[in-house]
């Protein structure tokens, strides 16, 4: 009798065992998530190794602070505010061009630069260090997208006068060495989390779910085709990857 209640516990239904898988595939996910950000930590930290015959590659254009208010007496004030809101470009010429079509032909136009427009986390975020002072010369603004049916916050600086465009050589004096090793498994964590489907699985068990993601995906499904034909759960996503043998790297 316990043997046949030992048996009867140990089977377990096919709700149960698709539970199991779906489960499974997800920790695997989180892990390979992980992994991910630990080597893109390892990449960032690894130290740059100055050369020993600098060179020059191109030109690199940036934002100073005007000479007439650099000697006010507010100099040292916007120096500190474009520091945090100043923006590099960089180009093989001087001229920082760019290819554009017009009436059929194509020609060159400036490429336009422009200063960084702050978001909402960047906003309330303490490493910026924005003082109540400096958030004074900030406006708030809200840009609408059709497409997400959605509203972005940024903030942006009001007095753009303040500063004008340099340009100077881009001299390279340091370079970062090259781990394969290292490289290679980021590309392929990359390729994996990279997946459609896999990309909600880590929103919803890392970032947790909203109700903003849920609605978008909602529309998509009604919408497309495409995320009709690929509209599949992580208990398939497991099967499919166990018969490719993906899940083994």
């Amino acid at each position: 009798m316990e043997k046949d209640n030992l048996l009867s516990f140990r089977l377990r239904s096919l709700r149960s065992r698709k539970r199991i898988i779906r489960k499974d595939v997800e920790k695997q996910i989180i892990k390979k998530y992980k992994r991910s950000r630990e080597l893109w930590k390892i990449r960032r930290e690894i130290p740059l190794i100055p050369l020993d015959h600098p060179y020059q590659r191109g030109f690199v254009r940036f934002f100073v602070v005007r000479d007439d208010v650099k000697r006010s007496k507010d100099g040292d004030f916007f120096e500190g505010i474009l520091n945090k809101i100043n923006t590099k470009m960089y180009s093989e010429t001087r001229k920082f061009l760019k290819k554009k079509r017009k009436f059929g032909r194509r020609i060159y136009v400036e490429r336009e630069q422009k200063l960084v427009q702050l978001s909402s986390y960047q906003w309330n975020n303490p490493k910026l260090g924005l003082t109540e002072r400096e958030r004074q010369y900030f406006l708030k603004r809200e840009d609408y997208c059709p497409i997400r049916k959605s509203t972005t916050v940024y903030y942006q600086f009001i007095e753009p006068w303040r500063f004008v465009l340099r340009v100077r050589p881009n001299i390279i004096t340091h370079y970062k060495p090259l781990d394969s090793d290292l490289e290679k498994e980021i590309d392929e964590l990359d390729s994996y989390l990279g997946r459609y489907k896999i990309q909600g699985i880590v929103h919803k068990k890392i970032y947790g779910k909203s109700d903003k993601w849920r609605d978008k995906y909602k529309r998509d499904q009604m919408k497309s085709l495409k995320t009709f034909h690929y509209n599949i759960s992580a208990t398939e996503i497991a099967e499919n990857l166990e018969d490719e043998n993906v899940l083994k790297f």
